[in-house]
């Protein structure tokens, strides 16, 4: 069984095992994830980069719960929409590839639709 799967089925087992399905609506499992990723953005607020290498080496634990926290939600939103979460990323990268071909992206920050033609 690969990973993803496997992860996925402890966080159904988990949230079945406490009836929290009635609470984990596509709204409020969206609602948490961004939650989560806001706790991660709170690790790195108002530091600069050599702030941030240094905060890393005493909090680089807390940083990943909190990147977990947002895997979490995701893994559980895709089960429940039924979405394959590895092919829609797999797609999602097809499609970026198409759109930031490397000789017009290439340390270009412009969004595609902005790169020169």
């Amino acid at each position: 069984m690969d990973k993803i799967k496997e992860l996925t089925e402890r966080i159904i087992k988990f949230r079945n095992d406490r009836d929290w399905k009635q609470f984990h609506n596509p709204k409020d499992v969206a609602l948490s994830m961004v939650l989560e990723a806001g706790e991660v953005m709170e690790h790195f607020q108002w530091k600069d980069k050599e702030e941030v290498e240094e905060y890393l080496k005493q909090n680089k634990d807390g940083v990943a719960e909190e990147i977990a926290d947002v895997l979490y939600y995701v893994l559980l939103m895709s089960h429940d929409l039924n979405i394959d979460i590895i092919e829609a990323l797999d797609k999602k990268i097809t499609k970026n590839e198409s759109k930031y071909p490397v000789e017009k992206a290439k340390g270009n920050h412009k969004k595609y639709n902005e790169i020169e033609s």
